[in-house]
């Protein structure tokens, strides 16, 4: 599996990670004719976007938040060189976040919103109406499901970066796939992903209080520096984030927390807290696992 995986997805160094689930979906998805028709009736100019800002705000509406998630914007801008004023999308979970941030966006950036309520375009009347599961609604936010669609294939189109942001969790698994699929919108056959596109993750300073203890999730981005190494008490950042995100096979982990060494060791992989792996561990488990035959030779009648 190891070996397959670096055959599969490359060099683990963060800096050299291919673009594979970017690829794989600039390929295999494409949004239906009411949804596409849904993400370009905000672009007025049918110009895309240079830059999307993501924030998972779970009905917050946090100062820091913002504060974090501008200068992160501010950084994305000014790295981009753009020629003019940039146009930011602003993709959020609560509605009410968006009220709270735009009006400071504006002061240096066009911002486009896809606010569902004013679309007057011919998504089904069944699709619209969707039953919203109540206990979801602080998870996924207000809006009917068709809308994160919408959003993502919208937020894809950046040209430059695309930055995400969080009351708690930055980097979420939507906001990943946004960033790879807009990194691979302009491949060829003979062209790698674009070597000028950033997907950054904005951290305000009270989730790093206690390092990246917060940033947990299997397979989440973050994940693999969650442990208690992680530094504490750093100022805000707005970190560049691999489009791939890391897994156990690509290397020595950083800071891994007690949980995922509990879980890969029922996997015969042996973790320290250090992020060192015992290889010679690993192979005698898959040895152990290996299933074996018994031949038993059938005499003629």
């Amino acid at each position: 599996m190891k070996s397959a995986a670096f055959e599969l997805f490359g060099k683990p160094e963060l800096n050299s990670r291919p673009n594979v689930f970017g690829e794989l979906l600039r390929v295999l998805i494409s949004p239906s004719q009411s949804i596409e028709a849904a993400a370009r009736s905000v672009l007025t100019d049918n110009e895309d976007p240079d830059i999307t800002l993501h924030m998972r705000m779970l009905m917050n509406r946090s100062v820091r938040a913002v504060q974090a998630a501008l200068g992160c914007l501010r950084k994305a801008i000014e790295n981009s060189e753009m020629v003019g004023r940039p146009k930011v999308v602003l993709v959020s979970d609560t509605p009410s976040f968006i009220n709270t941030i735009k009006p400071s966006i504006e002061e240096f950036a066009e911002v486009l919103h896809f606010d569902h309520e004013l679309f007057q375009g011919n998504i089904s009347v069944e699709v619209t109406k969707s039953r919203i599961l109540g206990f979801r609604v602080k998870d996924w936010g207000p809006a009917p499901r068709w809308v994160a669609f919408v959003d993502f294939f919208l937020a894809s189109r950046a040209k430059h970066a695309v930055i995400s942001g969080a009351q708690r969790r930055v980097g979420t698994t939507y906001a990943q796939l946004i960033a790879a699929l807009a990194a691979a919108r302009d491949l060829d056959e003979n062209s790698n992903t674009n070597p000028d596109f950033s997907f950054l993750s904005s951290f305000q300073s009270n989730l790093l209080s206690n390092g990246l203890s917060n940033q947990i999730g299997w397979g989440h981005v973050w994940n693999r520096f969650a442990g208690p190494l992680s530094c504490h008490g750093q100022a805000p950042q707005c970190a560049y984030t691999p489009l791939l995100p890391p897994a156990w096979w690509d290397g020595i982990w950083q800071s891994p927390l007690p949980r995922d060494i509990r879980r890969l060791e029922m996997y015969g992989v042996r973790l320290s807290s250090l992020g060192t792996i015992d290889e010679d561990r690993l192979l005698m488990h898959c040895k152990s696992r290996k299933t074996r035959a018994t031949r038993l030779p059938v005499s003629s009648m």
